[in-house]
Formats: C-alpha cells, structure tokens, sequence
C-alpha cells in the first residue's frame, strides 16, 4: 500500500515535467524579447512601444487560456447516473452477466442515453460505479469518468473535455498567434544579426533563438489546432474520430453532428464576443446532447426523457438556472 502511494505520488510530480517545460520556454521567451530584443537591439522608440504592447496582449491571454486549461477540473457524472445504494448492492450480488446488463437498462430508462457499448450493453464504470453519460469516458490518468472525454494532454496535465475544451482550443490558437507575432518581428534583426549589421552580444543569441523556437513551435502546434479545428467542426472527439460512437442502429461518427454552426455553439457557446475570452460558454452540462437525426421511437432508453427534465436535469443544472442548457433534438 504504502509502495503503491509512493509510486501515485511520484506520477503525479513527474507529470508535471511537460508543464514546467512550456513554462520555462515561454518565461525565457518574456526576457527574450522584451529585454533583449526590445530594449537591448531596438533604438526606435515608437516601435519598442508597439512591439511591446502588442505582445503583452499576445503572452497575457496565452497565460490566461494556458492556466484555465491546467487548472479547470475535468467534469464527471452527477449523481443521477450513480447506482443508489439498492441498485449497486442487486447489480454486485447478481452473476448472471445477463440478468446484469438488464438491471443497467432498466436504470438507464430514466436517464437521457442514446449510445451503447460495442457489445449494444448500457456503457457503465465498474471503477467509479456509474452509468455513462453520453460522450463520457473513464480517464485512467485522472482516474474518473469525464463529461465529452476528448484526450489525456500531458501538456497541460489534465484531462480536456466537457468543461475546458474551449479553453484548449484558445491555448492553441493564442500559442500560434504568439509565436507567429514573435517570429515576424524578430525575423528582420535575424537577419540583421546573421549578416553582421548588429554587434555580437548576449542579444545575438536570444534572438537567434527566438526565431527557431517560435518557428519550431508555430509548425507542430498548427497541425493540431488544424485537427482540432476539424474535430469541433464535425462535432466530434479524439476518442470518436478513433472510434465511433454506437448507437441504437449500429455506430455513427456523425451521430452528434448538427451542422456546422450548431457544432461550434456546443463548444464556443451562442454569444459570438465571449468566443474568444477564456470564460466557460460551452452549452448544456455535458450530459446530453442535440443529435443529427434519430426518432425518440428508436430509442427505449429515452422514453423518460421528459421525467428526466422535469426532475431537474443534472446537479449542475439546478445550482444555476441560468446556464444555457442543450435540449435533445430528435427527428422523426
């Protein structure tokens, strides 16, 4: 046991290695360019002035959107698709998988699930003890079922989902805009230093290197915003882009795409000037959500979709009335 502490508590510092990485890189890449570039090589005044303004509001909202994705807490089922006291105890005494998997369903028919497991069983966590949500997965890093799982990013040591997704996707976008600001401002002194127009100095190499890694990180992080660009615009996860979700008819990638605006709103929210603040817009409370076209008939597990509603939803729903929520949308 004690071994097995030591071990959780030594992943849980080393998985901090990648953050203080990135971390490093862009506090050196602070002194870089306003010390070294700024107030070292630059001699104009008005453009050490626009040069420094500029990349303030590029390094402040990528501080911002890079902590918001540390530090917001992964979101997990609530307790309506936890087994009550009763349920659990039937479930665990029983040893026929088959009468099992109907205890699951019939609990399921209160709840708003429309996805299965590959097998067509009601997806549950023996390891947390709830019923699955749709969207939802166990992370065996964080150790806990995440509303619209996408992926474990050791970058930002946290698992991205329901509740920071947006703020992952403004990490990457403010990270591109910040090395590409930095590259396309240190690039004329570059040059500058390479030909030997400047004095070698401490300078050179601060600006030398800004080039690289600006260019360096600019290049791997514009393939994965790219991705995840096409991700939001398919409405779909890391997880459902490697396996598609199942469904009442058999799997479906495009089970939770709703057209392109309405995917966007799922993540970045219906109010267009908070889209790239770092505030949580997202809509619903990752529980449930709109599909692309299946009838409420195909569909036994949602035949207490209204009770579902009329109880209150989700905890989350009831601690602020004035979340935007997701209403299921079925077509006939």
């Amino acid at each position: 046991m004690a071994l097995s502490r030591a071990l959780r508590c030594c992943q849980r510092i080393f998985s901090w290695i990648p953050v203080i990485i990135i971390s490093s890189v862009v506090l050196w890449s602070y002194y870089a360019y306003v010390f070294e570039l700024c107030f070292v090589t630059l001699s104009n005044h008005l453009e050490r002035v626009a040069y420094l303004l500029i990349f303030h509001v590029c390094f402040i909202m990528f501080w911002w959107t890079y902590w918001k994705a540390i530090f917001t807490s992964p979101s997990t089922p609530c307790k309506k698709f936890q087994l009550s006291y009763t349920d659990k105890e039937r479930y665990e005494m029983e040893e026929r998988p088959d009468v099992q998997k109907q205890i699951l369903v019939d609990i399921a028919k209160k709840l708003p699930i429309f996805t299965r497991a590959q097998s067509g069983a009601i997806r549950f966590c023996d390891r947390c003890q709830v019923i699955k949500p749709d969207r939802c997965h166990h992370c065996s890093v964080c150790e806990t079922c995440v509303l619209k799982m996408d992926h474990h990013c050791p970058w930002v040591n946290n698992c991205v989902g329901f509740s920071n997704y947006k703020f992952f996707l403004l990490f990457l976008s403010y990270s591109m805009i910040y090395c590409v600001f930095i590259a396309s401002t240190v690039f004329q002194y570059f040059l500058k230093f390479w030909v030997g127009d400047l004095p070698n100095g401490s300078a050179k190499f601060h600006v030398l290197f800004l080039l690289f890694v600006a260019l360096m990180f600019f290049v791997s992080l514009m393939f994965l915003f790219g991705y995840h660009c096409w991700l939001v615009a398919k409405n779909r996860s890391t997880l459902e882009a490697f396996s598609a979700p199942v469904f009442q008819n058999g799997p479906d990638r495009n089970g939770f795409h709703v057209g392109l605006c309405r995917n966007l709103q799922q993540v970045f929210g219906e109010d267009k000037k908070l889209w790239f603040i770092p505030v949580f817009t997202s809509l619903g409370d990752g529980h449930y959500f709109p599909l692309r076209t299946l009838g409420e008939s195909e569909n036994p597990l949602l035949a207490n979709e209204e009770k579902w509603l009329e109880d209150g939803g989700s905890d989350e729903e009831s601690a602020d009335e004035n979340e935007p929520s997701v209403i299921i949308r079925t077509e006939s």
